[in-house]
């Protein structure tokens, strides 16, 4: 939520890296250098790559903890047949085609080694610290002090002040274990505590008190926010055709993006759809919702699975943090958001299936919800509307990821996430730096990353079924004030970008660019390329890197959807019980990417409900539709003739761009597979 209030809780709760060179090397005057740039360690022991990211930070010196937690990421085994199987498995005219893995088989043909875990936990042992149970086969975890985890991955542990005063811990050199078992080894996780997720969800700056009567109330002009921005007051609601004029109704939504009348099946009917999340919520809210929107018949099928205690009762990691202000119901309104839009789009599903973990600093927690999806195998859709930027997140966490959602991905389930609502620029919010950077998990390559667009001056009033308008929906970036320019209509151009968003995308600094990512546009003059440092240093050099987002929605909060979600004593930390004089109580309009993910993982699930099939990965499909007949399955964003041309740095065009991706969906299309 990009109010100022909001935005000033945001900086001062996070815990991130500021001014971190992904990969690169230390600018001068930087606060560490690596000591393997100067001195040679023994041959015995190898560096593990990407494990190293020097930073221009302010060096506190040593960091010291009595008992701090640590996972070892540990390689697959047959690798070559891991990456043959996901390529098979996608291609048509392979014999192996969606062939979904059985419950468990992924876990049994690739798990890593009993001699490959058996020697890291001899080396973690060896060096003092305690072997403990992890929630995966790949993940090796140990606790002990900070003094022994450095001694065992041949490294130290600093603490440091970021541009915004935050401090954090991060080793200063690289890791390097014994060459034997550095082999396969893919990373460490916990060395670091700038991983903590956040919520892709955006409040528009206005409030009901000045509602317009006829729920027309214009589109926002850069006076009136330039107004709000300096502390003047909130702009009137008025858009769609809820309740007090807070946003877009299920109806209108389904109608201006074309949902097919063929009845259930197509709404999701026995199909498990999930929602990723990291707060609690209530389940009254959900009802409520409901209840205004489908009748006192309709009953939400909620299921909730908790992990790690959840974030009412955490239990954290040794020496990791899970704060109460970040726990507890502090992501209410993201919650219900997911839950209500998946519900807009998919109201016959069988099951939501709510997974739940506590919010930490070092992504344990978010590592074991991502992999307890992977694990039940229950939903066939998955959305996450939670995350982070890529160069916060680090090489070691990205890839212990990686392997759940290709698990995900051979196992048949779909995984959607949020590009972010920063523009080209997704750690603005959270470190500071102003670098161009994706958002992480939505840049995975077995994702599908869902960018933002606005139908600015478009407002269908109280009309129960709108028609789309054709020509109008743009990128999500209220009038271009998201841009790198030092002065933007009173303020900079990076300032806008986090004060009234902008849909996310761009180029992954880890991730090489996926077999199914082709078609006009995708190699442009944005394209990067891997050079084994800040651009998808994961990949070979040379090799063009992951572009995002895939596809997009509607994002943005001036022509946002309606939720309802509320607050009390009995919620602490509850986000929405900081919305006050809503009207009605409870009702507000809302956007931001945290939107547009869960409803495209929806409209998968009517696809899944009306076929019958998983389809796995959406990206391979949405990929092969746009290429075959892209004008029947999707809206092309082009930016032609509309002032909002671009999300702070990466223009749209015609075709693929990294503003808003394939584009948006035309759902009777790609739900029923009829252009």
């Amino acid at each position: 939520m990009n109010r100022p209030s909001v935005l000033r809780r945001a900086i001062l709760v996070g815990c991130m890296a500021a001014g971190v060179v992904a990969g690169g090397s230390a600018a001068a005057g930087a606060a560490n250098i690596d000591p393997g740039a100067v001195a040679a360690k023994s041959h015995a022991f190898s560096a593990i790559p990407g494990s190293f990211r020097p930073t221009t930070d302010v060096d506190m010196g040593e960091f010291s903890s009595g008992n701090m937690t640590v996972e070892v990421v540990l390689a697959p085994s047959h690798g070559a047949q891991l990456s043959d199987l996901l390529t098979g498995l996608y291609k048509p005219s392979d014999a192996r085609y969606h062939n979904w893995l059985a419950k468990g088989e992924f876990q049994s043909r690739f798990a890593p080694s009993d001699a490959q875990i058996g020697a890291v936990k001899q080396h973690l042992s060896a060096n003092g610290l305690t072997v403990e149970a992890s929630s995966s086969p790949f993940l090796v975890r140990a606790s002990g002090s900070s003094r022994a985890v450095a001694a065992a991955f041949g490294t130290s542990l600093h603490s440091y002040s970021n541009r915004n005063g935050i401090a954090y811990f991060s080793n200063a050199s690289r890791v390097e274990l014994p060459t034997s078992v550095a082999s396969g080894v893919l990373g460490v996780v916990g060395l670091s505590n700038t991983v903590r997720a956040r919520p892709r969800v955006s409040r528009p700056l206005a409030r009901p008190a000045s509602a317009t009567a006829n729920c027309e109330a214009p589109y926002p002009t850069p006076a009136q926010l330039l107004a709000v921005f300096n502390g003047g007051p909130f702009l009137p609601v008025g858009y769609g055709g809820s309740r007090g004029c807070n946003g877009l109704t299920p109806s209108q939504v389904n109608s201006i993006y074309g949902a097919p009348n063929v009845g259930p099946r197509g709404k999701g009917a026995g199909v498990n759809l999930a929602v990723f999340e990291l707060s609690a919520y209530q389940h009254s809210d959900i009802a409520k919702w409901a209840l205004t929107s489908y009748g006192p018949a309709f009953t939400p099928p909620l299921a909730d699975i908790t992990i790690d205690g959840g974030p009412l009762n955490p239990i954290c990691p040794a020496g990791d943090t899970c704060p109460p202000e970040y726990n507890g119901y502090s992501g209410d309104v993201e919650v219900d958001a997911d839950i209500e839009t998946q519900l807009t789009i998919s109201p016959a599903a069988s099951h939501i299936l709510v997974y739940n973990a506590p919010n930490d600093d070092t992504g344990q927690t978010s590592l074991d919800e991502f992999g307890r999806i992977a694990q039940d195998d229950l939903a066939d859709v998955i959305s996450s509307s939670w995350g982070e930027c890529e160069n916060d997140v680090g090489a070691a966490y990205a890839q212990a990821e990686n392997l759940i959602f290709e698990q995900i991905a051979l196992q048949g389930q779909s995984m959607f996430s949020a590009a972010g609502d920063s523009g080209a620029f997704d750690c603005i919010l959270t470190d500071g730096t102003t670098l161009l950077n994706v958002d992480d998990p939505p840049s995975q390559p077995w994702v599908t990353s869902v960018g933002g667009t606005s139908f600015e001056a478009f407002n269908p009033d109280a009309t129960e079924k709108p028609v789309y308008p054709a020509g109008v929906e743009t990128v999500w970036n209220n009038d271009d004030l998201c841009n790198t320019k030092p002065k933007e209509n009173g303020a900079s151009g990076l300032d806008w970008c986090g004060f009234t968003g902008a849909g996310g995308g761009g180029n992954s600094q880890f991730w090489g660019r996926p077999f199914y990512q082709a078609g006009p546009g995708v190699t442009n003059p944005y394209t990067t390329y891997g050079n084994g440092a800040t651009q998808c240093s994961l990949a070979a050099t040379g090799t063009p890197c992951r572009e995002t987002p895939d596809v997009s929605a509607n994002a943005d909060p001036f022509t946002g959807y309606a939720e309802y979600c509320t607050g009390s004593a009995d919620t602490p930390y509850s986000a929405c019980a900081d919305e006050s004089g809503e009207s009605p109580p409870g009702w507000f309009a809302i956007g931001g990417t945290s939107l547009s993910s869960p409803l495209w993982s929806a409209i998968v699930a009517d696809r899944v409900g009306f076929t019958g099939q998983r389809i796995g990965n959406a990206n391979p499909l949405l990929y092969s539709l746009y290429i075959t007949d892209y004008a029947g399955y999707f809206n092309d964003i082009t930016g032609k003739g509309q002032k909002t041309n671009n999300n702070g740095y990466f223009p749209t065009m015609p075709g693929y761009d990294q503003a808003t991706g394939i584009g948006t969906p035309k759902m009777k299309a790609l739900i029923t597979g009829v252009p």
